[in-house]
């Protein structure tokens, strides 16, 4: 009986010996399979390094194992990255998202940042051909996973948030400039100011299909949500409703604050040009008998000096001086 165990030992001795040898026969191929490029073999060696040797005790297979999950998601990321090349998306992203996966498995922080940049760059390139050919809503659904895999992607961003837009889901498109405008701006400075000029253009866009509507509640509600992001472009439009109303006390009341918050002398003298407007229509509704109205109507449109209100600026002087 004794006998018997020795003889079990020792097969069970050599049985480990030829299972080690393997392992690390299997991570040595591994190894030339990602020097000659050739990464979908190495995926299958270095998954069976990976597989056989997790459990043993031997220091040098348990070297080949941790150096095969470092190189995994790398594999994973080299097959993904060949499909991209041929335009084969649906294989690169499945191959980016396990070279990801597999780096947040092994604790690979680094290698996971990587191949989710390149991941949303793959996106970035298959959104584009919807956006370009304007189907922003297949554009958006394809951004959107972009965006989730790499937000500082800006330029991505920028296309995810105006596909928005051009779908009508206003405030999905201006959740994602709002969050482009808060990144560091030493860094992403033309991106926020695509992301500034963009949140004005689609607002004004909003705003009047609005007033066209009549509905100027509904700007100033639109207003009430921008204060908090864009006050500059939030006091405008709310003078801009408030006039659409008819509303000269409120516009005159408003008037300083928002003509303060604008950041230009051409959304200043826009907004002026209402509030002197605002003072003319008082005046003309008193019969003309108000001379402290039109001393304000003068003054406030001699503040108009830029941009398109200045010509309506110089009509309405002529009638009052």
């Amino acid at each position: 009986m004794k006998k018997l165990f020795v003889t079990m030992f020792a097969l069970l001795s050599v049985a480990a010996v030829s299972a080690q040898s393997e392992v690390i026969a299997k991570f040595n191929d591994g190894a030339k399979a990602v020097q000659a490029k050739n990464y979908a073999s190495a995926i299958t060696l270095f998954e069976q390094v990976i597989d056989k040797g997790m459990d043993s005790e031997d220091n040098t297979v348990l070297n080949c194992v941790a150096t095969a999950k470092k190189y995994l998601p790398v594999c994973y990321q080299g097959v993904g990255l060949s499909a991209a090349s041929q335009k084969n998306y649906a294989k690169a992203i499945e191959y980016l998202t396990k070279a990801a996966d597999t780096a947040e498995l092994y604790g690979n922080t680094q290698a996971k940042q990587k191949a989710n940049m390149i991941l949303a760059k793959v996106y970035q390139v298959q959104g584009g051909e919807a956006f370009n050919a304007k189907d922003y809503a297949t554009a958006a659904s394809v951004f959107e996973k972009g965006y989730a895999a790499n937000p500082r992607n800006t330029e991505m961003a920028l296309n995810l948030a105006t596909s928005y837009c051009e779908l009508g889901k206003y405030d999905e498109g201006m959740a994602i400039y709002d969050k482009i405008c808060k990144m560091p701006a030493d860094k992403y400075a033309a991106a926020i100011a695509k992301a500034e000029a963009n949140k004005t253009l689609y607002t004004n866009n909003k705003v009047a299909s609005l007033q066209q509507a009549g509905d100027f509640d509904g700007v100033i509600a639109m207003a009430d949500k921008l204060q908090a992001t864009s006050p500059a472009l939030a006091e405008k439009i709310r003078i801009e409703a408030y006039n659409g109303k008819k509303d000269y006390a409120k516009i005159i009341a408003l008037g300083e604050t928002a003509a303060a918050a604008q950041a230009n002398d051409e959304d200043k003298s826009s907004v002026y040009f209402l509030v002197g407007a605002a003072y003319n229509a008082q005046y003309n509704a008193g019969g003309n008998k108000d001379a402290a109205l039109r001393e304000k109507a003068v003054a406030t449109l001699k503040k108009v000096t830029a941009g398109a209100s200045v010509e309506a600026a110089k009509a309405a002087l002529a009638g009052l001086e």
